[in-house]
């Protein structure tokens, strides 16, 4: 069992940054490769990116790949997404979580989800 919980979500000017927090309890934590997804209202639960747990190898979808960082400090069981020149239209409620196997690319390949931090961020 993993419990994840995330935090730093909140409201942002366009342009601001956030970074987001993502807590996990457990000793597996530094075996796990942690993603990053968000879902915006009405629409589909999509990948923001990942971290691997052996090397930190980072992979980014195209939306925010230069804008945002995913990061892991293994010592505090902590994975974080740093965000910047936040635009409207990254609003939506963000989610940490762990992988189990098959296509990270996948919420189907995650089996241990945080709560979600709603981020928003005002034109």
């Amino acid at each position: 069992q993993v419990q994840l919980v995330e935090s730093g979500g909140g409201l942002v000017q366009a342009g601001g940054s956030l970074r987001l927090s993502c807590a996990a309890a457990g000793s597996t934590f530094r075996t796990l490769t942690m993603g990053w997804f968000r879902q915006a209202p009405g629409k589909e639960r999509e990948l923001v990116g990942y971290i691997t747990w052996r090397d930190s190898v980072t992979y980014y979808s195209d939306a925010v790949k230069g804008l945002f960082t995913i990061s892991r400090e293994n010592a505090k069981n902590t994975v974080y997404l740093q965000m910047n020149r936040l635009v409207p239209e990254d609003t939506a409620v963000y989610y940490c979580a762990a992988y189990r196997g098959g296509s990270a690319l996948t919420f189907h390949s995650y089996n241990y989800w945080g709560q979600g931090a709603q981020v928003t961020v005002s034109s």
